[in-house]
């Protein structure tokens, strides 16, 4: 299985992720797996894609208006 080296990163950065893989109970290595596998990761479904670019994780919060159901549109006539 290949192998990846990341140098030079500040001690900010590895305390932040150091106390993230704590806040998960798993190491260092294997939390720095997940995030690059969520970054590089192709959503399956629309609705995700739109939740990670608008969700509330990037600080979004959107109210979306009511919608009143409706008959299906006859397309026979």
């Amino acid at each position: 299985m290949p192998s990846l080296s990341v140098r030079q990163l500040d001690e900010e950065t590895v305390a932040r992720l150091r106390a993230r893989a704590a806040s998960h109970g798993v190491s260092m290595e294997e939390e720095a797996r997940r995030i690059l596998k969520e970054a590089v990761s192709t959503p399956e479904r629309i609705g995700d894609l739109a939740l990670q670019l608008f969700g509330a994780r990037q600080g979004v919060d959107l109210e979306l208006p009511r919608r009143e159901p409706h008959e299906p549109l006859d397309l026979g006539q």
